[in-house]
């Protein structure tokens, strides 16, 4: 399947959130350089527990503060929540190209997304030592992504040693 095959549908960076949590999504950027950031975004997720706007700021600053099992767990909620909204397996072991394709076009964003996420998950199994758990999911979007839009191809090389 072709994952660029689709029109320009809403994003998922396009949902509306309540001022509130825009607020703390702001006050957590302001507090980012002071190392206190933690709290708003953790009050913006407790707010908002399936905005992917809040599940990927909180995935971004847990990755860029090198903790990565707490990204890993943030990437496991986007994949918990984009699943569900797809109505495809919660387990990434049992999807399928079938499932992909009957999501239908209109949500190919989120499928984008949602791949990306398992995408992130691999990523960051590796870089936790697993590389056994990021080859096989990293060879299940190969299996997806038969064009390789996502990029698998290329980590799942460095996952098995065989860069370039």
């Amino acid at each position: 399947m072709d994952l660029m095959d689709f029109e320009g549908e809403q994003l998922y960076f396009e949902e509306s959130l309540t001022p509130e949590v825009e607020a703390l999504l702001q006050q957590a950027g302001d507090l980012y350089g002071d190392g206190e950031a933690e709290q708003p975004l953790n009050e913006a997720l407790r707010l908002a527990p399936e905005s992917l706007n809040v599940l990927v700021a909180v995935y971004r600053f847990y990755y860029y503060q090198h903790r990565l099992e707490d990204a890993l767990n943030i990437a496991g909620l986007a994949l918990a929540v984009t699943a569900h909204r797809l109505g495809i397996p919660g387990d990434w072991n049992l999807l399928t190209i079938q499932h992909i394709g009957e999501v239908g076009t209109g949500s190919m964003p989120l499928v984008r997304f949602h791949l990306l996420s398992l995408k992130a998950w691999a990523y960051l199994q590796l870089r936790l030592g697993r590389p056994a758990e990021a080859k096989a999911i990293l060879a299940k979007l190969l299996e997806l992504d038969t064009h390789n839009r996502l990029g698998a191809k290329q980590l799942l090389e460095v996952a098995e040693g065989n860069t370039p």
